[in-house]
């Protein structure tokens, strides 16, 4: 085994790709010989050549419809859009084109092409280079959505979401690029379409996926220290949505919390409170709680750490279920909680 980081298992999943299968054609904004913003696809052009790893034009509608057209002719395409919000000029083409060909022809028009997007904060950039829309994409019917949290994930995902025969929007958390683990390549894990527990508990369910996997489980490790047993389930897939799995947690836990970086109102957690609620309403000790960014446009770098969800936010909500569960007339919820505090109080 060796260290992998979360960028280099999505750069070793396209190489493989790449050489596997003639088809596979990588391509869009700088992912050629610079290798990408974010180094994903280094070295690709080096060693498959410019027929197969290439620059694009700074258009991304013209990135996507030629994607579309590549892939009704026998290709596979993948495509980078740069950042996320970059990617909305293409929007146009991925929900009137790439969600619906297949049912506008009645299956006789398969296009397996992967957008591949790198969304999200956390990494000091400024407007435009740190948002999370994956709920207009969730929203297309047509659509496969998935976002890997951690290396394994990125290599198993990327892999089938390029041997896919419908669309996908992959969707990189890019302050996790970094993230390390030990991993034998090539790797398996789950199935595309399912979630997983990352972390067993009892109290209450940590739903989260992508970038905030990783905030949840820290969030569980402080609890646990506080003698608090949550349970973390990763998504992965945001369409189709795995309901067996996430019921089957809360069902086992009674209370649950939905934690994304993407603003809270009629954002993605909103979704997945409605299925929780409506199949598990019976077992629920407590209403299903949110934990999402502020609902204002994304905030300048110096800013955003109070924007986006942190592992104080999370048991804010946590402590929130607790005090629902146990509800007493004239009784204040507690109060919001910060990181010295919690120092103080260990110390």
């Amino acid at each position: 085994m060796a260290a992998t980081t979360l960028g280099g298992a999505l750069n070793r999943a396209l190489r493989d790709a790449l050489a596997e299968d003639p088809s596979v054609v990588v391509y869009g904004e700088d992912v050629g010989p610079l290798g990408g913003v974010f180094r994903v696809t280094d070295g690709l052009t080096a060693e498959f050549g410019e027929d197969r790893c290439f620059d694009s034009p700074l258009a991304e509608s013209g990135i996507v419809g030629t994607a579309v057209g590549m892939a009704m002719h026998g290709l596979r395409p993948v495509v980078e859009m740069q950042f996320d919000a970059f990617a909305l000029p293409a929007f146009e083409q991925v929900v009137s084109h790439v969600a619906k060909m297949r049912n506008r022809t009645r299956g006789r028009v398969e296009l397996p092409l992967v957008i591949r997007i790198p969304y999200g904060g956390g990494i000091g950039a400024v407007e435009h280079h740190g948002d999370s829309s994956e709920a207009y994409y969730a929203h297309t019917p047509g659509l496969r959505v998935v976002t890997p949290a951690t290396p394994a994930d990125a290599y198993s995902l990327l892999r089938e979401a390029v041997a896919s025969p419908d669309p996908v929007v992959f969707l990189e958390p890019k302050r996790r690029y970094w993230d390390r683990a030990d991993l034998d390549l090539p790797v398996r894990t789950e199935p595309m379409d399912r979630a997983v527990v990352r972390r067993p508990g009892t109290d209450a369910t940590l739903i989260a996926y992508g970038p905030m996997v990783a905030t949840a489980l820290e969030a569980a490790e402080e609890a646990r220290a506080e003698g608090r047993s949550l349970e973390v389930v990763d998504l992965r897939s945001l369409a189709p949505f795995d309901d067996d799995t996430v019921a089957a947690s809360v069902r086992r836990t009674g209370r649950a919390v939905v934690v994304h970086e993407a603003s809270t109102f009629a954002g993605y957690g909103a979704e997945v409170a409605a299925r929780i609620t409506e199949q598990c309403f019976h077992h629920l000790e407590a209403p299903v709680l949110r934990v999402g960014g502020l609902d204002i446009p994304y905030p300048p770098p110096h800013l955003e750490e109070y924007h986006l969800p942190s592992v104080d936010r999370v048991l804010d909500a946590v402590d929130r279920l607790q005090w629902e569960a146990s509800w007493v007339p004239d009784v204040p919820p507690p109060p919001p909680r910060r990181a010295a505090g919690r120092a103080e109080a260990r110390s």
